[in-house]
């Protein structure tokens, strides 16, 4: 060394290497951990109580392998160094030559603080322990360790060999260096790190469940149907699950367990566990492990759904609906001319009506260009986009619905608007035709009351854009007669489209467990518990979203979002579901999204 060097020491930027693991649990998740850490090349230490529970472990590492011989990902000389990399143990000795600890036993905090308390009698003095809990508090359980500088979260998710999200987690007393090594593992296994502070579901499963115990909440009240629930949020969102088929794989009692930890801290109404959890973790019904739950399985363990006295009765148990040939849609703009390009390519006959002809035929012109590109990417032929665009007339005013058998309105979100069209239409349509509006947030009842005709009025929510989006939200008011809920029903069908049936309240099924869950995240920020990018991350990675929070927002409009929550919260009261300052304080700056170039982030201008 030279006069003035210096000599190599420890520093946060060279993260301590962790080359063996013990993972403490060996039911579903530590499993999946295992088997991410052994085929990444370390060693790794099984341990639990339940010999059986080790067999099992083993057993699926094995069959995981080998999946992944056959699938030609890695080589048999491969597989059988990761297996020999895994060793199981039924006592927590077995940890003293553990670099980390990885616990994942039940969510019960006797239990883990008994874990800990041995683990710090058995492990190195420079050993990390981490707890896999998503519900308990860190703080306290490295509060009650002997060593609570080397003691953090790391929150792996479901299935662990799949799933790219790990929430690294650390209290007040975690030292940096252990947060930086287990960061540094977690990109080492391939996975997306994102650090987060001790609270009760850290971020992903802090908005996750909130949404998961509002759907219960939904599904208790008979609002909509289990099946309807879920396939609204599928089709409508994206999602790969719905909320109570989510709910039956994570368990019924795990949810119940995670809700009544985050109410704990956030006394927030909307965390307070929905009765039902509460009923049927009781009963044993605790989901797809149970073989019951919200829905019945083949088999305690099977994902395959079976009927039982609750699955919907058969479509045609509706009921007769009424004839409908020709369609009329009011409406200029993207939503109208999209549920116009709907029905004409199902062959009915379609009245395109705006409020002059030159802006009925930009509408027949922006259908003409859709239906072009669906041409020249194959998914239909030249001819079938003739017969659509020859379906459809335009016409300047609603004198042209004279013969429809069923009238769509997508106009403005305006009450007072819609209502005069709702009087016109009452006036120039057919005795028997059926009245439809497509409002997201409107009651339907309001515009059944500007008729003399109520029975014939429903809902008929489309989702944009309306030729791509499957879903639409049949909204039955109390005056809405039976055959006009069938006509609708059948209709949608006919165009292809899932119907969900709903009840004429603010939000209907989608929005009301939807943006709730949007302005959580926005609260997250605003109490700097998380940025903008670790949260969309989160909830991308770790509950498979096709969009972030705030991607959605500045897409959808903050404007349009800050409308949708005014209207939830004057219907239902809840003080959890006041608009969040930060998207009033934007909205009122004109930062409205991507359409302004600004929103919640900033976006190249067109």
């Amino acid at each position: 060394m030279g006069p003035h060097s210096t000599p190599d020491l420890p520093t946060e930027a060279a993260p301590l290497s962790l080359p063996t693991v013990a993972v403490v649990g060996l039911g579903t998740m530590g499993t999946g951990i295992a088997e991410v850490l052994t085929r990444a090349g370390r060693e790794v230490i099984g341990i639990d109580t339940d010999e059986t529970a080790a067999r099992h472990a083993v057993a699926a590492l094995e069959a995981a392998t080998a999946r992944a011989v056959r699938r030609e990902r890695i080589t048999e000389r491969e597989r059988q160094d990761a297996l020999a990399r895994f060793r199981t143990f039924t006592d927590l000795q077995a940890a003293a030559d553990a670099d980390l600890v990885i616990e994942v036993v039940p969510e019960d905090y006797d239990l883990k603080r008994r874990v800990f308390a041995e683990l710090d009698a058995v492990v190195r003095p420079d050993a990390i322990l981490a707890t896999g809990t998503n519900a308990l508090s860190v703080t306290r359980l490295a509060a009650d360790s002997q060593r609570p500088e080397r003691v953090l979260g790391v929150h792996f998710f479901n299935p662990a060999p799949a799933m790219k999200l790990v929430e690294v987690v650390s209290s007040v007393l975690t030292a940096p260096t252990a947060v930086a090594a287990v960061t540094q593992l977690a990109r080492d296994l391939g996975k997306d790190p994102i650090a987060v502070g001790d609270r009760p579901g850290f971020v992903a499963d802090g908005l996750l469940f909130g949404y998961l115990n509002q759907a219960a909440a939904m599904y208790e009240s008979k609002y909509a149907t289990r099946e309807d629930i879920d396939a609204a949020m599928r089709l409508g969102c994206g999602l790969p699950m719905g909320p109570l088929a989510l709910l039956d794989l994570i368990g019924v009692d795990t949810a119940r367990t995670v809700l009544e930890a985050m109410y704990a801290e956030s006394q927030d109404r909307l965390h307070a566990p929905a009765p039902i959890l509460g009923q049927l973790a009781e009963a044993g019904l605790t989901g797809r492990k149970a073989g019951r739950g919200f829905y019945t399985y083949e088999a305690p363990g099977s994902g395959t759904v079976v009927p039982d006295a609750e699955s919907p009765a058969p479509a045609d148990a509706l009921g007769t609906g009424r004839t409908v040939a020709a369609v009329g849609v009011a409406g200029s703009g993207t939503m109208a001319s999209g549920i116009a390009e709907v029905f004409a390519k199902a062959g009915f006959k379609v009245v395109l009506a705006a409020r002059s002809a030159e802006k009925a035929e930009q509408a027949k012109a922006r259908i003409a260009k859709s239906l072009g590109r669906s041409v020249d990417k194959g998914r239909m032929t030249a001819e079938a986009r003739d017969a659509a665009l020859d379906a459809i007339t335009p016409a300047a005013s609603l004198d042209a619905f004279g013969d429809v058998d069923l009238a769509v309105e997508a106009v403005a979100e305006d009450l007072a608007v819609k209502q005069e069209l709702f009087r016109t239409l009452d006036k120039v349509c057919k005795p028997g035709a059926v009245l439809a509006t497509t409002t997201s947030s409107l009651p339907v009842v309001a515009c059944a009351r500007a008729t003399s005709r109520p029975q014939d009025v429903i809902g008929m929510h489309f989702f944009n854009p309306a030729p791509a989006m499957k879903l639409v939200e049949v909204v039955r008011t109390v005056l809405t007669a039976d055959d006009v809920h069938a006509t609708v029903r059948a209709v949608c069908t006919k165009v292809r489209k899932h119907p969900v049936d709903c009840g004429d309240r603010a939000g209907f099924i989608v929005n009301a467990l939807l943006f709730p869950y949007l302005n959580n995240a926005i609260k997250m920020v605003e109490q700097h518990y998380a940025t903008l990018d670790d949260i969309d991350a989160a909830m991308k990675l770790g509950g498979g979203y096709p969009m972030g929070p705030f991607e959605l927002l500045d897409v959808v409009g903050l404007d349009v979002s800050l409308a949708i929550e005014k209207v939830l919260h004057a219907e239902f009261r809840d003080p959890g579901l006041a608009p969040a300052p930060l998207l009033e304080h934007l909205v009122a700056a004109g930062c409205l999204g991507r359409k302004t170039g600004r929103g919640f982030r900033e976006y190249a201008r067109r």
